[in-house]
């Protein structure tokens, strides 16, 4: 009987690159035959977080990173099936010495599949290495330490890639069928690949940046000036560390101290919510704070459908729903009002919208999605309550009215103060301007000053409820920066 070669195993995951891939790199230094896969599992295919826009990304990035591969005689192998199903087949063909991956802060399927392939592992006498991914740390029961930690991480030099072509295991070598990477160009969606990133960073620190801050709440400027490269962070093309770095040279070479502070600044309060989620997982399922867990919303499937189809009867809104499905992407200001709409103004649990705008997102990250959430339903007894109007945010931030012309075609028309306030036309108006409520635009389907008025007044009592107060100094004992600076409470 002849022995099976023996071989290391890279699993990508949400780390889709080459570039100052710290776990990629250790893989390689092993000095054993490595092969390189990426799984695509049936189970997160058809989680109701996951979209086509995701796979498609995934797939042109790994495409890309196969292109880069070529020189080395050896690619990311595509394979179709739950993960421990194919190690399992893996190890028909080799002996396994050593599994290498990246940490994931994800959602619970994934939490519960990672502990199937630590027991898998285990039973095989396989070493399982796990590394730091953008400097979220496990296992942390407080934040007294994590800045100069985080900060620390992002100021280690960033290593070359350096490898061999005897490095890996050969493409021409490998027995086990692979998925295609058949990938759609979808209209308006950013493509996937470390390439198109770097195009978006390179950009935005060279020019765009200069208008950072005052276009990043505007649901239209936005798009231009803020820095576009979230999906190539959440699915791992570029690394924060590598983000930070190249931002902190760029000041040096004349880039503006002010805007790229303020960008930088975002990319710590970024690891701060994925590491809030890493010690508080259950936060994709009830509200961080247990007071809340009692809030009587009852679900309204008009108003969430009328919520995720865009026909509110608010313009801003509606504008910002359209976009997101379409698109798959929305500014931050944008993405906290429709929330805010959904949990405050048409009084839903947080829970019923969370999976679908998840699926919207192209740059969708667990970590930082289910914290958002909850901190703009105004359910984390620590953060000061937002109750969004989008009229008044439509005024300040889409002035004239571009943003809402573009995705509510059907106001288009309309002098701009009807497309903010369509409601306020007369019947005669109406007619004049073939834009009849309820049916060419929906009519308003509730009365945001008294969706206000009942949200704040419930809320505000809630605060303080001895059980939500109590919780409220636990989350600020176990997630409260030393000397913190919260971005988002100026």
């Amino acid at each position: 009987m002849h022995s099976k070669p023996v071989i290391n195993v890279f699993w990508f995951k949400r780390d889709l690159r080459i570039l100052d891939n710290e776990g990629l790199q250790r893989a390689i230094e092993a000095k054993t035959p490595l092969l390189l896969i990426y799984i695509f599992e049936p189970s997160l295919e058809s989680n109701l977080h996951y979209h086509e826009r995701h796979w498609n990304f995934i797939k042109q990035s790994i495409f890309e990173l196969n292109q880069e591969l070529k020189s080395y005689k050896t690619k990311v192998h595509c394979l179709s099936g739950e993960v421990t199903d194919v190690l399992e087949n893996l190890v028909k063909n080799w002996e396994i010495k050593t599994l290498f991956s990246m940490q994931e802060t994800g959602l619970n399927c994934t939490y519960n599949r990672d502990k199937e392939v630590k027991k898998w592992c285990v039973s095989k006498d396989i070493h399982w290495v796990e590394h730091i991914n953008n400097g979220v740390f496990r296992g942390l029961t407080n934040r007294k330490n994590w800045r100069e930690y985080w900060t620390n991480y992002m100021m280690k030099p960033i290593k070359p890639f350096k490898a061999t072509t005897g490095d890996f295991i050969s493409t021409e070598t490998f027995p086990i069928d692979e998925i295609p990477l058949r990938s759609k160009k979808l209209e308006g969606i950013q493509q996937g690949g470390t390439k198109k990133g770097l195009a978006y960073l390179e950009s935005f620190l060279k020019k765009r940046h200069k208008k950072y801050q005052q276009n990043i709440s505007k649901p239209e400027a936005a798009r231009l000036h803020c820095c576009r490269i979230s999906p190539y962070l959440a699915w791992g093309n570029l690394s924060v560390r590598y983000v930070w770095q190249r931002a902190k040279q760029a000041k040096t070479i004349g880039a503006s101290a002010s805007q790229i502070n303020a960008f930088t600044s975002r990319l710590r309060w970024q690891a701060h919510f994925i590491q809030k989620f890493e010690m508080e997982t259950q936060m994709e399922f009830k509200s961080v704070n247990a007071g809340y867990h009692n809030l009587n919303k009852p679900l309204n499937l008009a108003y969430v459908d009328a919520w995720k189809n865009g026909k509110t009867g608010y313009p801003l809104v509606d504008a910002c729903m359209r976009c997101v499905v379409e698109a798959g992407y929305l500014n931050f200001r944008m993405r906290a009002l429709v929330v805010s709409f959904f949990t405050h103004h048409l009084w839903q649990p947080w829970q019923a919208g969370a999976a679908f705008l998840g699926r919207q997102f192209l740059d969708f990250e667990p970590g930082i999605h289910y914290p958002q959430f909850q901190m703009q339903a105004g359910e984390t007894g620590i953060n000061m309550l937002r109750i969004y109007n989008p009229t008044k945010n439509a005024l300040e931030h889409d002035t004239d009215a571009v943003f809402i012309r573009k995705w509510v075609p059907e106001l288009a028309k309309l002098p701009t103060s009807f497309v903010i306030e369509p409601w306020t036309l007369t019947g005669i108006e109406q007619h004049g301007y073939e834009v009849i409520l309820g049916k060419q635009y929906p009519k308003p389907i509730v009365d945001i000053k008294e969706t206000y008025k009942h949200a704040s007044t419930v809320l505000w009592h809630m605060q303080r409820n001895a059980k939500v107060r109590k919780e409220s100094k636990r989350i600020l004992a176990k997630h409260t920066l030393p000397n913190r600076e919260n971005i988002m409470d100026r």
